[in-house]
């Protein structure tokens, strides 16, 4: 058994499961620096499922023409998402940021705790092509974990209306009393809660 597991792993160049530097190269040249840099689009604008869901997502075609419709039509980058558009097929872009199969990731807790995007995939609002920045094996987020945990770091406000808050300013009825306390984050480092 430790044979086979030897031989399995002599052929890996580095971490198990790190692409830490991988960059391809995508089937629409998108700057993220222009984008999230120059004109400071919020990145859930386009990963639209990063505060409420376990994937980010990738922004479909449509999105990109909420503004492209108007401007730069005339880019041949531009020319392929319309085209992608018009012929209603999705954009085949090329997945950088990967994890294991067998570990579980939120990115919704992640947000939601306060973590800024940067934190894990780096200044990508500097990239004009984007590229994975850490390592994300375990051990680098076991040590953000305990980190976060050794600070005492309390997590932001809920961005979202609470419950009775929408109906309260609509009708004039006093909003909730705000939270109490801040909540102190205590990221877990057990086993399951990555491994499920």
């Amino acid at each position: 058994m430790g044979s086979l597991a030897a031989l399995s792993l002599a052929g890996c160049s580095g971490p198990v499961n790190s692409q830490q530097g991988y960059m391809p190269e995508q089937p629409v040249a998108f700057s993220h620096a222009v984008h999230a840099g120059q004109y400071g689009l919020d990145c859930q604008y386009c990963h639209v499922g990063a505060e409420k869901s376990r994937h980010a997502g990738v922004p479909s075609t449509t999105v990109c023409m909420n503004c492209h419709t108007q401007v730069k039509t005339d880019s041949p980058e531009i020319k392929k998402v319309a085209a992608a558009v018009a012929e209603n097929t999705p954009l085949a872009w090329v997945r950088i940021h990967r994890l294991p199969d067998h570990a579980y990731f939120n990115h919704a807790s992640h947000v939601g705790a306060g973590l800024e995007c940067q934190s894990c995939h780096g200044p990508v609002q500097e990239m004009v092509r984007v590229e994975q920045k850490e390592p994300m094996t375990m051990g680098w987020c076991l040590d953000c974990h305990r980190e976060t945990a050794a600070k005492q770091v309390s997590a932001p406000s809920p961005s979202a209306p609470r419950s009775g808050e929408l109906l309260a300013v609509s009708s004039g009825v006093p909003a909730p009393e705000p939270l109490k306390a801040p909540r102190v984050l205590q990221p877990p480092t057990d086993c399951s809660s990555c491994h499920r």
